[in-house]
């Protein structure tokens, strides 16, 4: 894999804070140093500084129960008294030669299409999708001539300058047809339009997806770490 220096790395690497703080701030539910979305959004909290331990005391008060499991994204350790549930492994790639282009097939997904979204997603397993994560951008999908929602991406965290590309899922029936290559494109396209640069995650043992999304023109930027952590009982 290839890697790459980023200008404004500084908001990569800590993107959930910056866009909980930026672009998407009318979603966040903030106490002091520790911010995250609604339950019904996305998962990810985040902290201003991962290293401060006032922001973690901040964290726990948002979440409000002793003892309650939540994600923290940009993270590697955690406070004496807080537990690791979970620490998955992934990787943050970036756009940099990435040929987007608007895919004319592709329907807008909109509230009304969730039941199917999640149906798709429960099949696939592209990540994290709750109800409500079509508020946060532009999602498209694609149907086949039956009308069934065969594929879909779209866009999840928003910071300065940047928007990530998130949910890429393909049906069974129809993977290796390019259909999501087509959908990446096309949503990369409406983020480059508003000035935007894409990015976006997928776990560092999915080889085949980092492949593939380094063939599009995304460079590996970072490693990352999601954890899963559970607050101090008292």
């Amino acid at each position: 894999m290839s890697t790459t220096t980023v200008t404004s790395s500084h908001v990569l690497d800590n993107a959930a804070w910056a866009a909980l703080t930026g672009p998407h701030a009318h979603f966040a539910e903030r106490f002091g140093r520790a911010a995250r979305y609604p339950s019904g959004v996305s998962p990810f909290t985040a902290l201003e500084d991962p290293a401060d331990p006032r922001a973690w005391e901040d964290l726990a008060r948002l979440v409000g129960t002793p003892d309650t499991v939540t994600p923290v994204s940009g993270v590697l350790e955690v406070p004496d008294g807080w537990g690791i549930e979970q620490s998955i492994e992934g990787v943050q790639l970036v756009d940099t030669a990435l040929r987007a282009e608007h895919a004319p097939e592709a329907v807008r997904i909109g509230a009304a299409d969730v039941p199917e979204v999640l149906e798709l997603v429960a099949l696939t397993q592209p990540g994290p999708f709750l109800p409500r994560t079509v508020e946060l951008g532009a999602y498209l999908g694609l149907r086949d001539e039956n009308g069934r929602l065969i594929a879909l991406a779209g866009e999840r965290l928003r910071l300065p300058g940047w928007t990530e590309i998130s949910a890429v899922c393909t049906h069974p029936d129809y993977r290796g047809r390019g259909v999501a290559t087509r959908l990446v494109r096309a949503v990369a396209a409406g983020i480059r339009e508003r000035g935007d640069t894409p990015f976006l995650h997928t776990g560092a043992h999915n080889t085949q997806a980092i492949r593939l999304y380094e063939s599009l023109g995304f460079t590996l930027r970072r490693h990352v770490r999601f954890l899963l952590v559970r607050t101090p009982s008292t």
